[in-house]
């Protein structure tokens, strides 16, 4: 066709044909957008994280996300209650669309992120998204009770919706590289420690006493067999012998300097670390997790930490008697079947 046209159009459509293939060479197909909700803008964790993922020059796998809606949620919670209308706020300047139930935030996102500050609350709010199948990141505490938690991950099982939860220090760059620190060796035992205020209506270490015993089970892994916990007013300590006879401790910290730190104990040598930024690499995961339907932490993992932290409650019930995880996983898991 184009040989029988005269020569100046001929010429036309042959630049035409170049200009088009070297657009269409040149330019990559649009990525689409992995729109995320937000469930629960009563903590300063909501405005972060639509920093992280509205932010439009991100890339890797920050690249791709978009905070497209929030449902306020709160409860009677003091933490709850008197940040609930300013976090909305902020949440609302950075440019997402304010909703008035869940239902409303589900019709509009592919990905849920439940950030509500009173974990009381997180199994009836996961309940919805799970049913939805929408992909589940929960923050801390992953539920108010150990039973609600196991709840949830059956829950999610039962739907093949994938759940994640995790405090940031877990991802502290140091407490990572520990664990594979060849001048380290194969770590014998370690010791955290930081802040640990309470809140009402959940066991006493799922607020804040997370952001230490996580880090126990980055660095000795799962299989802790006893929990024993000590309380003064001003500091508690948290122990737990592993089914090999390592021992981890958690020093919780109500008075006096906190922040984060851990010593790890290792065959070649013994390394003090402190609170690096987690919160970045926290972020990272979440976008890999979204992206991969995967978590990097898996359930049986997060149910042993909020085992072993449901058992410290027991322990301090019983005047600082060790308390087997097996005995508080068995009965939470019977009051899960009846949830």
């Amino acid at each position: 066709v184009i040989e029988q046209l005269p020569p100046m159009k001929n010429l036309l459509l042959a630049l035409a044909c170049v200009g088009l293939c070297t657009v269409s060479g040149a330019q990559e197909p649009a990525r689409p957008t992995i729109r995320i909700g937000l469930i629960g803008l009563d903590t300063s964790h909501v405005p972060a994280f639509a920093g992280i993922f509205n932010n439009a020059k991100a890339t890797g796998d920050l690249a791709g996300f978009k905070v497209v809606a929030g449902y306020p949620g709160g409860t009677d919670l003091p933490a709850s209650r008197d940040r609930v209308a300013r976090f909305t706020e902020q949440t609302r300047a950075k440019g997402v669309e304010i909703v008035d139930s869940i239902p409303a935030l589900l019709a509009k996102v592919d990905v849920v992120m439940l950030e509500s500050v009173d974990g009381r609350i997180h199994l009836q709010e996961a309940i919805p998204v799970i049913k939805a199948g929408k992909p589940l990141w929960i923050d801390k505490p992953i539920a108010g009770s150990l039973a609600d938690a196991i709840a949830i991950f059956e829950l999610a099982k039962q739907h093949n919706v994938p759940v994640f939860s995790s405090s940031p220090v877990r991802f502290v760059a140091e407490v990572q590289a520990a664990v594979t620190n060849d001048a380290i060796g194969p770590i014998l035992g370690a010791a955290t420690w930081g802040s640990c205020s309470h809140s009402t209506g959940t066991p006493d270490l799922f607020f804040y006493g997370i952001h230490g015993i996580e880090p126990l089970f980055v660095l000795l892994g799962a299989g802790c067999h006893t929990v024993s916990r000590g309380v003064t007013k001003e500091t508690e300590i948290v122990t737990g012998v592993w089914k090999d006879g390592r021992v981890g401790t958690y020093r919780g910290i109500h008075k006096g300097k906190a922040g984060f730190g851990a010593t790890v104990f290792g065959t070649k040598a013994i390394v003090q670390m402190e609170k690096g930024d987690g919160f970045n690499g926290l972020g990272r995961e979440i976008a890999r997790f979204f992206k991969t339907r995967k978590s990097p932490v898996s359930p049986e993992e997060t149910i042993e930490i909020f085992t072993f932290m449901e058992a410290a409650d027991e322990s301090k019930r019983q005047g600082g008697a060790p308390v087997a995880l097996a005995d508080v996983l068995a009965k939470a898991k019977t009051e899960a079947a009846a949830k």
